[in-house]
């Protein structure tokens, strides 16, 4: 329930500048306490499945905390409607000593046919849907919903009221709020969301990609650095271990990024907010991305 205060009478200005700085430290929290902390993966796959060599790579690493794909909220072509797709199936356990926290993708087409009047709605539907799939599989409650968008200048304030809306729902079941912030978006007001996971990874034009690496290129995240140290939410940093694949004129290329250029970008971004340290994820869990670095990569990636 939201409630407003009322202020009646004289301030003084010594006293409006008071409450001036108090809400703006509130409202533009850029330190470390809403964090988790920690290391962490996503896992992006619609079955969830672990094999001996990710639970190993999870323990070395002291990964305790999975942001999981719950499902993917898209415009349904027959109703108009915003539908779940892709959900995840839970076919194998999930390790007691891991937190999960539940990840949903939202295309920016949903928010172009949700008016403000029905993001209470889809709020509501996307809360119930991630509690219900946990209890449907035996999951313990969640501690944390995360809502990932490609969000523009045009879309953004139907999903800020989105969120907000996501927020209070989840804030019922004992769940706080994050969501996905891409470099293009670190120029826009921050999202009412408790932190922001910082995107370091598709980065580039993939039409460019014999000048750039178009997952990571440091030369593509260096014009953004200087939005890293003013943005008024605490941020957590993901960084790309995948490989990807594309196939033009019949000729596959794939994109990898280089472990020194990885480890560049991480240094440059910490320099410039040296709290993005704090929370370190990797982009996606999976036998492949693991053997693709080497266990001395993973272990300055994660350093803290």
């Amino acid at each position: 329930m939201r409630t407003r205060h009322h202020l009646s009478g004289f301030i003084s200005p010594l006293l409006f500048l008071a409450l001036f700085f108090l809400l703006s430290c509130s409202t533009a929290d850029t330190g470390t306490d809403a964090l988790p902390g920690g290391n962490a993966v996503y896992y992006w796959r619609t079955e969830w499945q672990m094999d001996s060599t990710q639970r190993s790579f999870l323990q070395r690493h002291g990964v305790q905390r999975v942001y999981c794909r719950y499902f993917d909220v898209v415009m349904d072509t027959a109703t108009h409607q915003p539908m779940p797709n892709a959900t995840i199936g839970f076919t194998d356990s999930v390790p007691q000593t891991l937190e999960l926290v539940p990840t949903v993708y939202i295309t920016e087409n949903c928010l172009h046919h949700v008016s403000s009047l029905s993001t209470d709605t889809l709020a509501a539907r996307i809360v119930k849907r991630v509690v219900q799939m946990n209890q449907t599989n035996d999951l313990p409650p969640a501690n944390e919903l995360q809502i990932d968008c490609d969000y523009t200048s045009r879309s953004r304030d139907t999903y800020y009221a989105l969120l907000a809306a996501i927020r209070e729902g989840a804030a019922r079941y004992g769940m706080r709020l994050s969501t996905t912030i891409r470099l293009h978006q670190l120029s826009m007001p921050a999202p009412p969301a408790d932190y922001g996971v910082l995107m370091l990874y598709n980065t580039g034009d993939p039409r460019r990609f014999a000048e750039r690496n178009p997952v990571l290129d440091e030369r593509d995240v260096r014009p953004y650095a200087d939005h890293l140290e003013p943005y008024p939410l605490p941020l957590a940093a993901a960084y790309p271990v995948y490989c990807w694949q594309r196939h033009i004129g019949g000729v596959r290329i794939e994109h990898t990024v280089d472990a020194a250029e990885l480890l560049a970008v991480k240094r440059l971004v910490e320099k410039r907010r040296p709290a993005l340290s704090n929370t370190i994820i990797a982009y996606h869990l999976s036998k492949e991305n693991i053997e693709r670095y080497s266990n001395d990569t993973y272990e300055a990636l994660f350093h803290h």
